[in-house]
């Protein structure tokens, strides 16, 4: 069965239709994300099943994984992170170019989890701006798929100039992210 998306709000006659910039670019960002998975453990392994035929996320647009944070505009990070992977976490977000956007997947990187010890980072919010949180330990891959519908959805409906308010600026700088 084929489910079609519903066209933006525009004006349309025989042979043309018109809309708006910011609803064309939100379409084009919604369905063509390229997600950079950050995988530390078990969560890890349930992504791998989401993009596995099964599940297939890239029926929704994400079908190029990409392992370079400077080709990416979706950071998903799954598994428990370690205080000394914190910095690595963060250069990889400051990295990567605007539009970006973060999901949390699981309990261990939303919370750190069941490890409340000194090693594991309590929430990669912490560090870097979340977007999206997928709970569960570990989460179905059906979870993970309602968590890029999500993303999907804030970047359809994003202003294009959201990211340079006083507001999202001030957001930034209390995660101690330099705007340039």
């Amino acid at each position: 069965m084929v489910k079609l998306v519903e066209a933006p709000e525009g004006l349309e006659g025989q042979g043309f239709f018109a809309t708006s910039l910011d609803k064309v670019i939100g379409m084009a960002r919604a369905n063509s994300l390229w997600p950079l998975p950050f995988a530390t453990s078990c969560c890890g392994i349930e992504f791998m099943a989401t993009m596995a035929s099964n599940y297939d996320l890239a029926r929704f647009g994400s079908e190029r994984l990409s392992f370079s944070p400077r080709q990416a505009d979706l950071l998903m990070v799954m598994g428990t992170i370690a205080k000394k992977m914190g910095p690595v976490l963060k250069q990889v977000y400051d990295q990567m170019a605007e539009p970006k956007w973060v999901i949390s997947v699981g309990a261990c990187a939303s919370s750190g989890g069941i490890f409340d010890t000194y090693s594991v980072l309590q929430g990669i919010d912490r560090i870097i701006p979340v977007d999206v949180y997928v709970p569960g330990c570990p989460p179905r891959p059906e979870q993970i798929i309602e968590g890029v519908l999500k993303i999907q959805e804030l970047a359809r409906n994003e202003s294009l100039r959201r990211r340079n308010s006083d507001e999202y600026k001030k957001m930034l700088e209390s995660y101690h992210i330099q705007t340039s």
